[in-house]
């Protein structure tokens, strides 16, 4: 079986440039599922779709989210898709089972007050605050992932670039347009970097083509130290660590710039959303932020006081 996981995860990558991550996920929900056949002593070659629907109602009964278990269907859907076009598998025993669907839920923003005291916070770093500042900026300006943020080689910020050309899911391309504020904040930051990347190249260390570079094993700044980084922006800026995530600065680009009289079409664009109806949602999070507004401050909303006597 993981001769089955290897060679499906080889074609993702190859035919369809799948993300890494996308890649890890299905790996793991595929080792899963191998294992759980391992234990009644079956095979993905004999498989039939009571396994495969015996599977997703244990991961139901262990508590996994909608969101868990369609992901798992849909990583077992392609596998035997897979094998059905490479004729390891004369049928294809997940192709009428329909999933769980995924529960609807608005993402988490942040309103403007907020953001301004999470860059604040990032420009008073006690390290490193050009490049803290740097990446706030950035994130905030052009609603990248994460991962396309840490990741960026540094020639395309060189010039001072009024926009940036960004590789997102499935290794697309897009431009994204900066603010004054982040090309800036840009600029300021490249001076300090090169300056570093000067001197150690002085050393003879080889320069990094990373725009954040870092001496761990990928060569950048990793994901999971911009999430570490981030808490702290928040814990520093009085704002609730809890609401604070490399993702809600994504999702309040988008409401603001949507509050702002963006179209959808230019917001999806920004995004990299490859559906307009992703992008949709964040008119229901703007609906739903008018509504406490008027709950909040409109007289007629609030509860009447009791007449004095």
């Amino acid at each position: 079986m993981q001769n089955w996981i290897q060679s499906f995860l080889e074609a993702q990558a190859a035919e369809l440039d799948a993300a890494t991550n996308t890649q890890l996920a299905y790996a793991r929900d595929l080792q899963k599922f191998a294992e759980w056949l391992s234990d009644q002593d079956f095979h993905f070659s004999d498989a039939t779709r009571d396994h495969i629907e015996g599977f997703l109602i244990d991961a139901e009964n262990e508590g996994l989210s909608q969101a868990t278990r369609a992901r798992r269907l849909s990583a077992i859907k392609q596998l035997y898709r897979f094998a059905f076009e490479e004729g390891w598998r004369d049928d294809n025993p997940a192709i009428q089972i329909k999933g769980p669907g995924r529960a609807k839920r608005l993402p988490k923003t942040l309103d403007i007050a907020e953001v301004d005291r999470l860059l604040a916070a990032a420009r008073s770093s006690p390290r490193e605050a050009l490049r803290n500042t740097c990446l706030m900026e950035l994130l905030y300006a052009t609603g990248m992932r994460v991962t396309e943020l840490v990741s960026l080689p540094v020639v395309a910020a060189r010039g001072d670039p009024r926009m940036l050309l960004v590789r997102g899911k499935g290794g697309k391309e897009r431009l994204v347009p900066l603010s004054p504020p982040a090309r800036a904040a840009l600029e300021a930051y490249l001076l300090s970097r090169d300056e570093l990347e000067e001197k150690a190249r002085e050393k003879g260390k080889p320069a990094s083509p990373f725009l954040f570079p870092s001496r761990g094993k990928l060569g950048h700044l990793t994901r999971h130290r911009f999430f570490g980084l981030i808490k702290e922006f928040a814990i520093a800026g009085g704002v609730s660590p809890d609401k604070v995530t490399p993702h809600t600065l994504r999702h309040a680009f988008a409401t603001h710039l949507l509050a702002g009289g963006a179209d959808l079409r230019s917001i999806q664009t920004m995004l990299g959303h490859a559906d307009v109806a992703t992008t949709e949602i964040y008119t229901h999070v703007l609906d739903e932020r008018l509504k406490e507004l008027v709950l909040e401050h409109h007289p007629l909303a609030k509860k009447s006081k009791p007449e004095r006597p």
